[in-house]
């Protein structure tokens, strides 16, 4: 059986993003790191940002607030379908919207005074030559910041997904679980500095969130948006019953009185130009 994902990964080829379902399955869990994202990259008022592979607009929603009056948000991304599914929360004058690919961003030298990546790098065909843009569209003197996930161990509400697809799927393992191919902090650090930035910075970071069911948790995976979703999606009814019965016999161990106590642990990195 073949896949065939979107660019970006998280968007279904050809169809509009679900930004409700977007935002149970990632977004719940990725707002819990944006504020350190954004004090990581020194974000001050009347700043100039750029918010690489913004999706929904998690991060650039909150990079509005910082700026302030006098400031601008870029949020650039791939996939037209996620810039489109941005616009509703980031309908403001302040926010311009650019389709563009990270690798080769469409941007001058030293146009922002910082750059932003939440949850996109691990994604890019080319992580290194993604943070030399990065470097590049930054000012001298001022910081990148991103946000990428941990080990599957540590972000079970992924994770677990991720093995039992590939268990079933073992030719599309590696995209599977390119979730947590940036989960190794000097890794990170290496990536960086080859890239260019000095002052480099990386730590962990654990939130704790909390999921009333596990009816709950599933719906936005039925709804396909990210690539684990279109995997499942992809398989046969039977297949697809399989997997849901068994993430779900997985997730039980942090289930109590019916509702999941789950947490996940992200890497936060940033650099100075």
């Amino acid at each position: 059986m073949s896949v065939t994902w979107g660019a970006g990964l998280h968007a279904p080829v050809g169809q509009r993003v679900d930004g409700a379902a977007y935002d149970l399955y990632i977004g719940r869990w990725s707002r819990l790191f944006v504020p350190a994202l954004l004090e990581a990259a020194e974000i001050k008022n009347g700043d100039r940002v750029l918010d690489v592979a913004t999706g929904t607009g998690e991060a650039a929603q909150l990079a509005l607030e910082r700026v302030g009056n006098s400031g601008l948000v870029v949020g650039s991304d791939i996939a037209e379908a996620m810039l489109n599914a941005a616009s509703p929360r980031l309908s403001s004058p302040r926010f311009l919207a650019v389709v563009s690919d990270a690798r080769s961003l469409v941007f001058p030298d030293a146009t922002f005074d910082a750059v932003l990546c939440q949850l996109g790098l691990m994604f890019f065909p080319d992580p290194a030559s993604g943070l030399t843009e990065f470097r590049r569209v930054l000012r001298p003197g001022r910081r990148a910041a991103l946000c990428v996930i941990s080990v599957a161990s540590r972000a079970p509400m992924w994770g677990i997904l991720a093995e039992t697809l590939s268990g079933i799927l073992p030719d599309h393992a590696k995209t599977l679980h390119l979730s947590f191919a940036l989960a190794d902090a000097t890794q990170l650090e290496r990536m960086l500095g080859a890239a260019g930035f000095s002052d480099v910075r990386v730590t962990r970071e654990t939130r704790q969130g909390r999921i009333p069911s596990f009816d709950e948790y599933w719906p936005p995976i039925e709804a396909g948006i990210g690539s684990l979703p279109q995997a499942y999606l992809a398989l046969p009814e039977q297949g697809r019953l399989t997997v849901r019965d068994e993430v779900r016999r997985k997730l039980m161990q942090f289930e109590t009185n019916g509702e999941l106590a789950l947490s996940v642990e992200m890497l936060i990195a940033s650099g100075r130009a």
